[in-house]
């Protein structure tokens, strides 16, 4: 992200001490907003949201956040709040199909960043963030048009765990890892975790399967076999021999498939996030701006063909066990499988992470709480010296043992 220092002021007050609290009216303009470069007509604005966001307090003048688990903005400077207003917006499927055909030349690598002015200070920046915080004076920068062709948030999942209890959940997971070097406790000891919300898709389909395949059903015969009989000797046993008799198998079998997700970003391993689930979606609600005050918002990169891709590839895993089931038997060979999707339906959905981003031994490492279940997860090193001294200590214990198990032998 590129940024631009705000203007220095050539008259007022003395730059040398503390700026004045604005009075109502300067708060009302203090609005935060995204301001794309792009023409009028490139644009197109979420036609849920009704103006721009004021994320300013209007009783001390400093910035307001939302605060998890609610439905408020809350100032962090004199504790006020205002409530988020309700809407009576509902959260809507893209045809995915309609939305292809209309957008098939279209994708995200090809947008260019937004330029984003922030209103109160007049810094300005480059970025693909939907939602972000100025530098200069921690202001919130939210997006309220994207360029056309670009999905928009249809719903997010507010964030239900604070700063305080996923700082908390951090240090218990910090503790519980034995080998982890010092450098990690003194990450859970910090402010180090940043609020974030990540892109993911969910994907609808009605599949319908035609297969062909062979079961498989076991039958026994009666055996015999040579052995030794432990004295230098041999004998004759007997023993069940298992034997699988195959038949041919085909069939069609159907399943809806109801918000399969998928990750709509690359900005952090898929494994990792995938680990921090499963994902509270029944807690999601209409995408309304106020959720993300306070908090970052990474804009997708995963277009959503590829996405589709991806969740046609979870639907098949799922499928191929529907058709091992119809087959029956006791073990089944899929020959050829054919899937057609039909109410093939989409949305862009925002998920909540606490994520702590730290160096050692100059490798980026990433820890992740889940801001719904507070469920920690994470990539951490190991010190070989705790290790080192973990296995002598082991030898020294066993070295003991045996010392004292040959002194009372030989007693």
């Amino acid at each position: 992200m590129s940024t631009t220092p705000p203007p220095v002021p050539t008259d007022g007050p003395d730059p040398g001490g503390p700026p004045p609290l604005p009075d109502a009216a300067a708060a009302a303009d203090a609005v935060v907003e995204l301001t794309e470069t792009l023409a009028a007509n490139d644009t197109v604005a979420h036609e849920e949201v009704a103006g721009p966001l004021s994320a300013v307090c209007p009783t001390c003048g400093a910035q307001s956040v939302y605060a998890p688990g609610t439905m408020l903005l809350r100032c962090d400077s004199c504790g006020s709040e205002r409530e988020i207003a309700p809407t009576s917006d509902t959260i809507d499927e893209l045809d995915f199909e309609e939305w292809l055909a209309s957008n098939q030349q279209t994708t995200v690598a090809g947008v260019a960043g937004h330029e984003l002015t922030c209103q109160q200070c007049g810094a300005s920046c480059i970025t693909t963030d939907l939602a972000s915080a100025c530098q200069f004076c921690g202001g919130a920068l939210l997006a309220h048009d994207v360029p056309a062709g670009l999905v928009v948030p249809e719903a997010v999942i507010p964030f239900g765990v604070d700063g305080k209890q996923a700082r908390e959940e951090f240090r218990s997971w910090v503790k519980s890892r034995w080998f982890a070097p010092n450098m990690l406790k003194k990450v859970g000891d910090t402010e180090a975790l940043r609020g974030t919300y990540l892109p993911h898709w969910t994907f609808d389909a009605q599949t319908d399967s035609d297969y062909t395949g062979q079961r498989g059903d076991y039958y026994y015969t009666t055996e015999t076999r040579t052995v030794s009989d432990g004295k230098g000797g041999t004998r004759t046993e007997t023993y069940q021999q298992r034997h699988t008799a195959w038949r041919p198998a085909w069939g069609r079998v159907a399943r809806f498939f109801d918000d399969v997700v998928v990750l709509g970003t690359h900005a952090l391993d898929p494994g990792l996030v995938d680990k921090a689930g499963p994902w509270e979606l029944g807690r999601a609600v209409p995408y309304q701006p106020e959720f993300l005050t306070g908090y970052s918002a990474v804009r997708y990169d995963v277009d959503p063909a590829v996405g589709s891709e991806r969740a046609r590839e979870q639907m098949v895993d799922v499928i191929k066990g529907d058709v091992r089931r119809d087959i029956g038997g006791d073990e089944q060979r899929i020959s050829s499988l054919s899937v057609v999707y039909t109410q093939a339906t989409f949305k862009l959905l925002l998920m909540p992470l606490w994520i702590a981003t730290y160096l050692y031994a100059g490798k980026t490492w990433q820890v992740m709480v889940n801001a719904n279940t507070g469920e920690v997860v994470g990539k951490r090193p190991y010190s070989w010296v705790k290790i080192t001294f973990a296995v002598l200590a082991a030898l020294l214990v066993l070295l003991v043992i045996l010392v004292i198990y040959g002194a009372s032998r030989s007693g």
